[in-house]
């Protein structure tokens, strides 16, 4: 594993050092990246080899000479569509928490143990509190979580079953990163929201040396991420960077980032439009995709300029096509999708029919997590409960969709 050389602002350039705990950039607030001596990983590194490591630590070349706190996140299956020969779905349902934010909860959580860190704190949607209650269960660290009230049950339970403190809240994940930002230091939390740490890029970074491995070391034409706070594509993107400086990857044109959104939460996608630098807080935020539903993403101007530097685009469909594309792809290819998953499905499907992608290009889409773990906002969003004790499955008739009221987005 390599030595840190510094920590490098995404916005300012300026260096920091890593020997201490840092969040952001000192000078400018900016997000930090990780920066290794390459010229000295290439001297003494080869890309990895069939067999070896089976998870994401296979990589370990690229990441931080730290002990790791693993549970078995990453190396997750790439599957190739029963109907459109050149579409792949990177399953990240198989990860320990079955979504892919196990993968930056290893390295971030990994890190703090390192630095002696004893409390983390941080704000989610949903999956990334049930990676840190996991890891930092596993790594005997005190975890705070602070979560939207109506997050998909199973986020609640992972918190409450891996011994974390957990906060539900009136609100957002801004309101919950509010609440994070006024009380830790009272309470002595260390802050690892998303991009406020520098290291749950480094563990998402490594879907970009996989996905790129898992096609024989070649880059795919485009990559389509389900985009809430944007840390994977902002990794991956890294990631690209990297392996063409160590030569792991065959020369060619970087595939084309497709940021997708919700429509009832689409901050990235109206910046776009608008050719703005940075996204306005998105008010009134709702969407049965609750990994989507993030208002204002710190990362923003680094999401645009991957996606504009890499010739992509930003896409937002609605909760109706999401959920068309779920129920799609669970009945003709025999994934249940979480929602998120199924708006990159939508979306290819809609550059595939306006032409801004061909059907003969490789494409690879990302489901960031299970369905499993959406059972009661799929269920709703379907408009399906049990049947009452008194009616057979066969006797009662579901509706195929239906609009979804309440706390998930309104009537």
């Amino acid at each position: 594993m390599p030595a840190i050389a510094s920590l490098e602002c995404s916005r300012c350039h300026q260096h920091v050092s890593a020997d201490l705990p840092q969040t952001v950039c000192p000078h400018c607030a900016g997000s930090l990246y990780v920066r290794y001596d390459l010229d000295e990983v290439k001297k003494n590194s080869t890309r990895p080899t069939p067999g070896g490591l089976q998870n994401m630590w296979r990589y370990s070349a690229v990441l931080p000479d730290v002990e790791p706190v693993t549970l078995g996140e990453g190396w997750t299956p790439m599957l190739r569509s029963q109907r459109y020969p050149q579409l792949y779905v990177k399953e990240e349902a198989t990860n320990p928490t079955g979504a892919f934010k196990a993968r930056g909860m290893s390295a971030a959580v990994s890190m703090a143990r390192h630095y002696g860190l004893k409390k983390l704190a941080a704000p989610s949607a949903g999956n990334a509190a049930g990676a840190l209650a996991a890891y930092a269960a596993a790594a005997g660290i005190e975890a705070h979580l602070f979560m939207p009230r109506d997050v998909p049950f199973a986020n609640y339970l992972e918190g409450v079953a891996y011994g974390a403190h957990v906060t539900l809240v009136d609100g957002l994940i801004s309101d919950c990163g509010r609440m994070v930002a006024e009380r830790k230091d009272a309470e002595g939390w260390f802050d690892i929201s998303t991009l406020k740490e520098p290291f749950r890029v480094e563990g998402k970074k490594t879907m970009g040396y996989e996905l790129v491995e898992q096609l024989g070391w070649e880059y795919p034409d485009a990559v389509f991420y389900p985009t809430g706070g944007g840390v994977g594509l902002i990794g991956m993107w890294k990631a690209f960077e990297e392996m063409e400086a160590l030569g792991w990857v065959k020369p060619g044109k970087r595939p084309k980032m497709i940021a997708v959104q919700a429509s009832g939460c689409a901050p990235v996608a109206r910046a776009y439009r608008e050719g703005a630098a940075v996204s306005k807080m998105f008010e009134n935020a709702s969407t049965f995709a609750a990994g989507l539903r993030v208002p204002k993403p710190y990362g923003d101007y680094i999401i645009l300029d991957v996606v504009k530097e890499s010739g992509g685009t930003v896409i937002d469909l609605s909760d109706e096509a999401i959920l068309d594309s779920l129920l799609d792809w669970a009945r003709n290819e025999g994934l249940l999708l979480c929602p998120e998953g199924a708006a990159a499905t939508a979306a290819y499907d809609h550059l595939i029919k306006t032409g801004f992608l061909k059907p003969s290009d490789r494409v690879v889409l990302f489901n960031t997590g299970s369905g499993l773990k959406y059972v009661d906002m799929i269920a709703e969003a379907m408009g399906l409960k049990r049947p009452a004790e008194n009616e057979s499955p066969e006797e009662k008739k579901y509706p195929e969709r239906s609009p979804v009221g309440g706390i998930i987005t309104p009537v």
